[in-house]
């Protein structure tokens, strides 16, 4: 199925009014969000993530330009409307106590529910649903202080579902997570912008994840404005380098990921493939040693059943870099 385009900006440019003058904080943004696509925004603090994401959901008025949805403009939205085609999802810890998980996707509803929140037939079943789609039914009937911070975000994400809308915007969605449960959500939001023909944006500042799993990314800072394409090209445009360059750090094209730029400062033989020799490879860097291939004096072989430097065998890992640095000492001294 065919992706179609649900959002387009048009000259955008995003900041804050006040008496004295206007602060712009980005010019001239034109791009456009599709549905069945994830597209995270990715930038450096202060390079207005958040006021860019702000503008896009009618919470700040745009400074100048125009942001249409599925073809017609934001600003001719009313409030009620607007909650029918784009769903919320904040970074903050709301403070939720004395409602219940199927209460809160419940809420989802609010638009088409009306004044008293009577839910329908249909209204329920659409909160079954998409308590299943984030696999929260387990969570069902437990109240929402009681939540870990992983399962609360999944019902978060699930009231945002029930509200039915082709748009999901979310701010920082794995902020306050676990490596694993920010691995868990960013797949499962890329699930159901698939599945559900969803076109989903969050703004993240976990890089490495986003690279991963995004299908686009908004590259946003202050002195080069918004660079727009799917990871890969972006990458092999050298975007990634240009946008995230600090010192000790690099991005290898061959993996698509940051790396950290260890000075090496020694240099050793290092004989063997599979996991092992990766792990050992890995380990020298960060103690300052490259791996080569002509390297005379000092030779280390690896494979899954031993380890060895000149000859010596060594348990692990940590008691080899305990021999390769002592050689190195003695060489100093």
């Amino acid at each position: 199925m065919k992706r179609r385009e649900t959002i387009r900006v048009i000259d955008l440019s995003t900041g804050y009014y006040n008496k004295k003058n206007t602060s712009v904080i980005t010019r001239h943004i034109n791009a456009s969000l599709y549905s069945r696509e994830l597209t995270c925004l990715l930038g450096p603090n202060g390079a207005g993530k958040s006021t860019l994401l702000k503008t896009l959901t009618a919470f700040l008025p745009p400074l100048k330009g125009e942001i249409l949805i599925q073809n017609k403009e934001l600003k001719s939205y009313s409030e009620a409307d607007l909650a029918k085609v784009i769903g919320v999802v904040l970074t903050e810890r709301l403070h939720i106590n004395n409602m219940s998980v199927d209460e809160l996707v419940g809420m989802g509803r609010s638009p088409y529910t009306g004044f008293w929140g009577h839910m329908s037939t249909y209204d329920k079943q659409v909160v079954d649903e998409s308590i299943a789609l984030v696999g929260s039914e387990g969570l069902r009937g437990r109240m929402m202080q009681r939540l870990s911070d992983g399962e609360r975000q999944k019902v978060m994400i699930a009231k945002a579902l029930a509200q039915e809308t082709p748009v999901i915007f979310l701010d920082e969605p794995t902020a306050f997570l676990d490596y694993p449960s920010k691995v868990e959500i960013m797949q499962l939001l890329q699930r159901l912008s698939r599945e559900k023909e969803k076109t989903v944006f969050l703004s993240t500042h976990d890089l490495e994840l986003a690279l991963q799993i995004a299908d686009k990314v908004w590259l946003l800072d202050k002195p080069n404005g918004v660079t727009i394409g799917s990871p890969e090209d972006l990458a092999l445009r050298g975007e990634m380098t240009k946008y995230f360059h600090r010192e000790g750090v690099t991005f290898d094209i061959e993996s698509g990921l940051f790396k950290i730029d260890h000075k090496l400062t020694n240099s050793v033989t290092l004989e063997g493939n599979g996991p092992v020799a990766n792990m050992i490879r890995k380990a020298l860097a960060r103690h300052g040693v490259s791996a080569v291939d002509n390297e005379e004096k000092n030779k280390i072989f690896a494979d899954k059943s031993e380890i060895r430097l000149n000859g010596v065998i060594y348990p692990d890992i940590d008691s080899l870099l305990d021999a390769v640095d002592s050689v190195f000492d003695r060489n100093e001294s």
